[in-house]
């Protein structure tokens, strides 16, 4: 039966550990205050300059773009998407329907982009 009362001792260093959590509560703080060391990852931003350059390179192959102009055209695709979104999405309401279906979108697209005649 000795033996088992000294199984009972590791039950007795859960107190100790638990005095070791603050000290991980103070790592965590000096590797906080010294973030200039820490390199932060940079968070991605999705753009379809990818997808303008793969066109415009299909269409006019010995053409370059600027990072301006890329950024204008980015805006403007961004800008478009929004309004089909949002007219396709009135379109759904106006029909009582929860789905957008591609009807809503080419009708939207129909509505924002007249053809001039």
């Amino acid at each position: 039966m000795p033996p088992k009362a000294a199984d009972k001792k590791p039950a007795a260093k859960a107190p100790a550990t638990a005095s070791k959590a603050p000290e991980k509560k103070d790592a965590g703080k000096k590797t906080a205050a010294s973030g200039d060391k820490k390199k932060r990852s940079k968070t991605r931003k999705e753009t379809y300059s990818s997808y303008i350059y793969k066109v415009l390179k299909q269409v006019h192959p010995d053409t370059g773009i600027s990072n301006r102009a890329m950024s204008i055209l980015n805006s403007f695709v961004n800008d478009i998407f929004e309004r089909v979104a949002t007219e396709a999405s009135k379109l759904a309401a106006y029909n009582k329907k929860s789905t957008i279906s591609s009807r809503e979108i080419q009708t939207s697209v129909r509505l924002i982009l007249p053809v001039l005649q």
